[in-house]
């Protein structure tokens, strides 16, 4: 049977706690002053919570056992700390009530039944759980297991723990403090030791001035740095001396020293620590016994990985490397080795620099990893040959127009006066159709005119004949003679008043629509007729492409308005007249079409593509840059 009942310990009684007096007297009075000892001087948060416990116990009444469970807040695990009242009992029956108030995050009040032995009786009593949490986070929980009492004996009991729980927040407070503290001396020795190593521009000067202060500060017999060159590390800077070119054998042991730390890639202590993992330490021990270095510390510098060069530390042998300052040193080793290792790289020639990262970007398209820049390689690699063997037809582009073959200009064969227009611009005449009339009025007139002249000279030269008058025979003769052209010549302008298409085309130009009645002069153009069998093709080919164009060559073209069709033509003559147009020179090139489509009209425009010959591909691409660069060149050449 169990009774779950979640309790919150906020009643109003209130218990004091005895304080730890030294004194004789209350010595004497009070049987928990050692406990009371413990509890004020326990340096370990295992002693702080075995005082409590036991004190707590034996303020409480009704307990038969207890324990406390302590892990890392709201992650756990949380395991035992404190046993009461003896750490071998087992406590098992416990973590049901302790695991359940560890979940709820609240106190659990539980009735419970369990049998100690095989043969004993069974045992009813309270499992009382109080979870231990501060400032939101689960640092644990309390777990008794109490006599079955009164519910108000019980009451007393929860509200006793509920106050008594208080004292955990002290010990969890100040051990924050402690590492709080430890954390800030920590980063304050971080700070100071990377602002010597990025006081100074060059790679010397700060390498120098970091080993020192490493040196000077965890007073250090000689700290080294080294950085890795090919597959073995070399010397770069030593603490308290500038030249360490003579210490040969000094050097080779410390190198060896580093080389041994990179190759494991991990931090040696020497001598190493009882729980160290186990490593290899002979050149650090070489090190240490032919030089007299007790301690020894060496600390590989890594990024992203990449092991670039270590960090050796020397010290007396009464003076060891603490696990805690040698994780402090691997922190700063952390950030300072990037530091250090560019200002390194930024020091070098720039031939040097060049020779580093080809080499680099070597190692990394045939070494492993980077596999997307290998793809990318092959790809180039491919498109290199791709573009080496294939090859494409070369084609000129141009803008292209239609013309006429021909184009016959109609004139005004005299001068007279529009009469009527009915064709105009674009329309579609058969020889023959009516181009325009113009007004005959005054020429009839003028033919009726030397009509009855006619007449009247022929009667005259009629009594003439009868006077037999010889020479005015003659002189009237002359007259109707002149008379008769003058009515031929008047007739023929009279035929001339029709102005008719010379042959079938269309009328290009010439709107005389709008001009009714308006005066004309002789040989005034008045129409433009182009044939719709036969034209010409006008290409204009900018200068730098008209070394390529020869007569004879067949090209293709596409129109504007007739872009789902492609024309052919073939250049049939190559002007030397240019023209400038958008800040660049085009030359006129003619074209004749084998083959014309009645969907063709003159002054249509499109583009064409002169075909020259089969050319590779990346020449295609690149010989406009190229000739542009050629010419660059030339410009500035001396």
């Amino acid at each position: 049977m169990e009774d779950d009942r979640p309790f919150s310990g906020q009643e109003e009684e209130e218990h004091s706690f005895p304080a730890v007096d030294e004194s004789e007297d209350i010595v004497g009075a009070d049987p928990d002053r050692e406990l009371w000892l413990k509890f004020a001087q326990a340096g370990t948060q295992q002693d702080f919570c075995q005082s409590w416990l036991a004190l707590q116990c034996r303020i409480l009444e009704s307990v038969r056992c207890a324990m406390v469970l302590l892990g890392n807040p709201d992650r756990g695990p949380f395991t035992p700390v404190a046993v009461w009242p003896d750490s071998s009992l087992d406590m098992n029956h416990l973590t049901p009530a302790a695991e359940k108030s560890l979940k709820e995050r609240r106190g659990l009040l539980t009735e419970s039944e369990y049998t100690p032995a095989p043969d004993s009786p069974a045992v009813i009593s309270y499992h009382i759980a109080y979870p231990i949490e501060i400032s939101n986070q689960l640092h644990g929980v309390v777990v008794l297991e109490v006599e079955r009492n009164s519910q108000h004996e019980v009451q007393a009991l929860m509200r006793q723990l509920h106050w008594g729980t208080a004292w955990f927040e002290v010990l969890i407070r100040r051990t924050e403090a402690v590492k709080s503290e430890e954390i800030n001396e920590r980063l304050q020795t971080v700070i100071d030791m990377l602002v010597s190593a990025v006081e100074h521009e060059s790679f010397h000067a700060s390498a120098m001035s970091f080993v020192t202060k490493l040196a000077t500060t965890l007073d250090c017999d000689r700290v080294s740095l080294g950085f890795k060159e090919g597959k073995r590390v070399k010397l770069a800077v030593l603490s308290h001396s500038a030249l360490f070119g003579k210490k040969m054998n000094l050097m080779r042991a410390i190198e060896s020293a580093m080389d041994e730390a990179l190759d494991q890639q991990s931090v040696i202590v020497f001598p190493s620590p009882p729980d160290a993992p186990a490593q290899v330490t002979r050149s650090n021990q070489d090190l240490a016994r032919q030089y007299e270095s007790g301690s020894i510390l060496t600390i590989p510098l890594s990024l992203g990985g990449r092991c670039f060069g270590c960090l050796t530390l020397e010290r007396q042998a009464e003076n060891p490397f603490e696990k805690s300052l040698v994780e402090t040193l691997d922190t700063v080793a952390a950030m300072a080795g990037p530091i250090l290792e560019t200002k390194k790289l930024e020091d070098r020639w720039i031939t040097r620099k060049v020779i580093d990262s080809f080499s680099t970007q070597l190692k990394r398209l045939f070494g492993p990893r980077y596999l997307v820049r290998k793809l990318i390689l092959l790809i180039i690699i491919a498109l290199v040959v791709f573009f080496t063997f294939y090859s494409v037809d070369y084609r000129v582009t141009a803008p292209t127009s239609l013309e006429g073959t021909i184009q016959r200009v109609v004139v005004a064969p005299f001068n007279g006066y529009i009469k009527e227009a009915p064709a105009r611009p674009g329309d579609v005449v058969k020889k023959g159709d009516v181009l325009c009339l113009l007004d005959d009025r005054n020429l009839k007139l003028e033919r009726l005119s030397k009509a009855t002249e006619k007449v009247q000279l022929q009667a005259e030269y009629q009594n003439a004949m009868a006077k037999l008058d010889g020479a005015q025979m003659r002189i009237i003769k002359a007259k109707i003679d002149q008379t008769e052209t003058q009515i031929s010549l008047l007739s023929g302008q009279l035929d001339r008043t029709r102005i008719l298409a010379p042959y079938d085309g269309l009328v290009m130009m010439g709107d005389l629509s709008q001009s009714l009645g308006a005066p004309v002069e002789l040989g005034q153009v008045l129409f433009q007729v182009a044939p719709l069998d036969s034209y010409r093709v006008i290409a204009e080919v900018n200068e730098r492409d008209i070394d390529e164009i020869a007569v004879g060559q067949t090209s293709e073209m596409v129109l504007t308005a007739i872009p789902q069709e492609v024309f052919t033509f073939i250049i049939d003559k190559i002007t030397p007249v240019s023209t400038a147009k958008e800040g660049s020179t085009y030359f006129r090139v003619e074209g004749r079409m084998p083959e014309i489509s009645p969907r063709l009209r003159p002054g249509m425009e499109g583009i064409g593509k002169i075909t020259i010959d089969r050319r590779k591909l990346i020449w295609v691409w690149t010989h406009e840059a190229i000739d542009w660069l050629r010419l660059q060149f030339w410009r500035w050449k001396a």
